[in-house]
């Protein structure tokens, strides 16, 4: 199949949304069956239209970029004991697109972002800050600053956000904020990872999974005299005691300066590690979960939602939340099929093209949520355009 990595040949407004002051200490039970809570959350949470802005947001253009070269079920197949069928049925995916030889995360993340900051109509120079959410970035350092450099956003400041999976939509709240505050008027929000980086290419429980990838959204202060804030709720958390079930950890050793026998050794990380298990139920009660809790802080009813945008991980997962909050199908925006999980990339990747397809209109609603390693989970539920 062409394109295929063939194994011989790799190579200050008041903001418009209605509100929720939410009082309660109910939370997702840990990972692992433990009935204590996980989390507690916030005694209370302050309710959406109580925050007076300095401005409101409005998503104005988003981009995405994939390598070229994949791998199919039937290529994976060569590498371990599974099959197309297998594959598909229990995951939804039929391929995944891998980072060749010379190519760089950096590369793509600027792709990506060009071609949100031209749908916006945005010039490079415009941009005041760039938030690039990833876990796997070209450089221990960072990745953003050098996403400013390819593509000339002399002005902006860059870091980058590790929250893996749930990164790109605690990417996007964050950098609301900064617009609200009225700190700055246009931020770059990217989602991109490499995890075929830190994939066991022989364990089958993982290497089935991961793909990769980049997206990003042009958020920008509302000119047009409108206070309606395209942020209209989220919610967020993070559970720590979970991280044992899916992680990717330093794997060098202690008191590096003091051995001969390491002292000079690189730094690395090892394999990606998850219990799939455990990762499946905490996904299938977080994230209907999450996601009805930004609804609350948005002063909304499922019924308001035009399209489910989710992280892109398991077609079973996204079913069932779809089939709890009431969404029909045809309203899931889903391309796992043809990607994979690309970690914090999935939903930027995913909303770009619903958007150049003109399923996604503007002034729809949209319910994002991500869920992944940390354990961390977030919902945002935005308007588009």
């Amino acid at each position: 199949m062409a394109g295929s990595l063939a194994l011989a040949a790799q190579p200050s407004v008041r903001l418009a949304s209605p509100a929720i002051a939410r009082i309660s200490r109910t939370t997702i039970p840990p990972a692992g069956g433990s009935s204590r809570p996980a989390l507690a959350r916030p005694a209370a949470r302050r309710a959406a239209s109580d925050v007076t802005a300095a401005a409101a947001v409005k998503l104005a253009g988003v981009g995405s970029s994939v390598p070229e070269k994949f791998l199919t079920n039937d290529d994976l197949a060569q590498l371990v004991d599974t099959n197309d069928e297998w594959i598909t049925t229990r995951t939804g995916i039929k391929k995944r697109h891998i980072l060749a030889e010379g190519e760089s995360l950096g590369d793509h993340a600027a792709a990506a972002s060009r071609r949100a900051l031209e749908m916006a109509g945005v010039a490079a120079e415009e941009v005041d800050l760039i938030i690039m959410a990833t876990s796997s970035p070209d450089d221990l350092f960072g990745s953003a600053t050098t996403v400013q450099a390819a593509i000339g956003a002399s002005r902006a400041a860059g870091f980058d956000l590790t929250a893996a999976c749930s990164g790109f939509v605690m990417g996007l709240v964050t950098g609301a904020q900064y617009i609200r505050a009225g700190s700055y008027k246009t931020v770059l929000v990217i989602g991109a990872d490499a995890l075929s980086r830190y994939i066991d290419w022989r364990d089958r429980s993982t290497c089935i999974l991961f793909g990769d990838g980049c997206g990003a959204v042009v958020l920008r202060e509302r000119d047009d005299g409108s206070d309606a804030c395209a942020l209209l709720g989220m919610d967020m958390h993070s559970d720590g005691t979970g991280m044992r079930h899916l992680n990717c950890a330093f794997s060098g050793e202690g008191m590096k300066p003091l051995s001969n026998g390491h002292a000079s050794n690189e730094g690395a990380f090892r394999n990606l590690h998850m219990n799939g298990q455990e990762v499946f139920k905490f996904a299938v009660r977080a994230v209907p979960t999450v996601i009805e809790a930004a609804l609350e802080n948005a002063g909304m009813e499922k019924q308001q939602i035009d399209w489910l945008v989710m992280h892109q991980a398991n077609m079973r997962i996204m079913s069932a939340a779809a089939d709890r909050l009431g969404v029909p199908p045809e309203r899931v925006v889903s391309n796992l099929s043809q990607y994979g999980n690309t970690s914090a990339a999935s939903i930027p990747i995913a909303l770009d093209e619903a958007v150049r397809r003109g399923d996604i209109q503007p002034g729809e609603v949209l319910a994002m949520a991500g869920f992944g390693a940390g354990l961390s989970w977030a919902s945002a539920i935005v308007r588009w355009g």
